[in-house]
């Protein structure tokens, strides 16, 4: 029998956000948890098949699809703590002036207000997905990218600085899906800059 990671949903501090009910965070922690459930499921089901060693014909076909659906699972967990991290009460909006973040958004975009027009654009492309700011860690520079599902889109070798969820459950309690933008801006009102700005590499 192989050996597997086992993972714990954390909790989040997140009530009474600003736009975002309780009723869609008490939903959302949910589908969170799911993922965490799933994620441990499959480590193990992976870790038993391999725990044998060589596999036949059958188990790498077993082995390919528990792979793949590993990647959705994980990576729906990781960004959903990367996303709830991002957030907290009483947010107050933009960050404040001379933030490193905006000092990073004005390296790499010429303005902030410009990095975010092109951040909010991408969170309001059509499809499920995530808005993610990435940072390159071999020159500091930050970029905005959609991540299709959870597993594809990501950077490779990227840290993740700000993740922003819009597939239609984190808002779709509050807001029809014609109305995204609407809980854009709420996200936007909730975000924890200190959290970015130590995301941030110095």
């Amino acid at each position: 029998m192989g050996t597997s990671t086992t993972y714990t949903a954390k909790s989040f501090d997140l009530s009474d956000l600003t736009g975002i009910s309780n009723e869609t965070l008490a939903m959302h922690f949910k589908l969170y948890e799911g993922y965490v459930t799933n994620t441990n499921v499959l480590n193990q089901r992976i870790a038993d098949l391999i725990g044998s060693g060589e596999l036949d014909a059958t188990q790498v076909a077993a082995f390919s699809e528990l792979k793949r659906r590993f990647g959705f699972e994980y990576n729906g967990m990781v960004l959903h703590e990367y996303y709830f991290e991002n957030m907290q009460k009483h947010g107050t909006g933009d960050p404040s002036t001379g933030d490193q973040f905006i000092n990073a958004a004005e390296a790499s975009f010429g303005s902030y207000d410009v990095w975010k027009a092109d951040f909010m654009n991408t969170g309001k492309m059509r499809g499920v997905g995530w808005a993610a700011v990435y940072q390159d860690p071999s020159n500091g520079a930050i970029s905005n990218h959609w991540i299709n599902l959870h597993e594809t889109g990501n950077v490779a070798g990227y840290k993740p600085i700000l993740i922003m969820d819009v597939w239609e459950h984190a808002f779709i309690k509050d807001y029809a899906p014609a109305d995204r933008p609407k809980y854009i801006e709420a996200f936007f009102a909730n975000i924890n800059w200190d959290v970015v700005n130590d995301r941030l590499s110095k």
